[in-house]
């Protein structure tokens, strides 16, 4: 295996200070670095003063750059592989060019540092012991619905990234998919000025986002509570057989608030399982 390396390079997602010693040491030293725009990565370089030259390598022209960077690698110049902010290949370009200087036998070397999805959930109060990243949902609504209610019955914690032109639509079939009382929780413009936290359920996040043109500025972490864990036990015959009738007229919302009242089980566990099936 050559001894010349792609370093993978953790950058800000916002506050510059968040910028690690080992990040900046390894940017200046390093031959040439892969940047997904390099604009907007001359921006950083020029704060810290680095001076080493840059190749675009983004999602239009990731497997056509893979073969310059693995010829500069067999002449034993080190890389570095960083992206427009946070941790590369989360939602940003680089799996196949990390995946190709692997197989050509060179080192690939992560240094850690800013992630939104992580600096996210573990500020959240949301469960994070077991969760799931889904990247960014579709741009379509009715694909975006069907993405959603497809993870309705996820008991992880469900995490996707989201963008401010579509947060609205995006919450409105966050609350068809997975139901009004789902606990939501939103990130927004982790580590800048007007960093904030919305929580509350599902109907609750989005009545505040409509009310206010602030909250739908600036990149988004959206994270949904899992599913709660049912208890069959409780569904005795009678009460599904109640449930099963009241869906036939009934949305899911109405239908298990319905059941509740004329079977004493939880409205929470009557309105899991009447997501169940549908």
């Amino acid at each position: 295996m050559s001894e010349a390396v792609l370093y993978v390079v953790a950058t800000p997602i916002g506050n510059l200070e968040d910028m690690t010693p080992r990040a900046l040491r390894m940017l200046e030293s390093v031959a040439l670095i892969a940047a997904e725009d390099t604009r907007h990565s001359g921006r950083l370089l020029s704060h810290f003063n680095i001076k080493t030259p840059m190749i675009a390598v983004h999602d239009h022209n990731e497997r056509q750059q893979q073969q310059k960077i693995i010829e500069k690698l067999q002449q034993g110049k080190d890389i570095a592989l960083i992206s427009d902010a946070g941790t590369p290949l989360i939602s940003d370009p680089g799996f196949v060019l990390v995946r190709e200087v692997r197989s050509a036998g060179f080192r690939v070397v992560p240094l850690p540092g800013c992630c939104a999805l992580i600096a996210a959930l573990c500020a959240a109060g949301v469960p994070s012991d077991r969760f799931a990243f889904e990247g960014f949902p579709p741009a379509k609504s009715q694909q975006r619905v069907n993405f959603y209610t497809a993870l309705a019955t996820e008991n992880r914690t469900l995490m996707f990234y989201e963008s401010p032109h579509r947060i609205i639509d995006s919450l409105k079939d966050i609350v068809t998919a997975f139901g009004a009382e789902r606990p939501v929780a939103i990130a927004r413009e982790l580590t800048k000025t007007f960093e904030t936290f919305i929580n509350g359920t599902a109907e609750e996040v989005l009545a505040q986002v409509e009310a206010d043109p602030n909250q739908r500025k600036g990149e988004f972490v959206l994270m949904v509570e899992g599913a709660p864990q049912q208890d069959d036990s409780l569904l005795d015959p009678r009460s599904s057989e109640v449930l099963d009738i009241l869906l036939e007229e009934l949305s899911v919302k109405q239908a298990s608030a319905l059941a509740a009242k004329i079977t004493g089980i939880k409205k929470k566990v009557m309105y899991q399982a009447a997501l169940d099936r549908k």
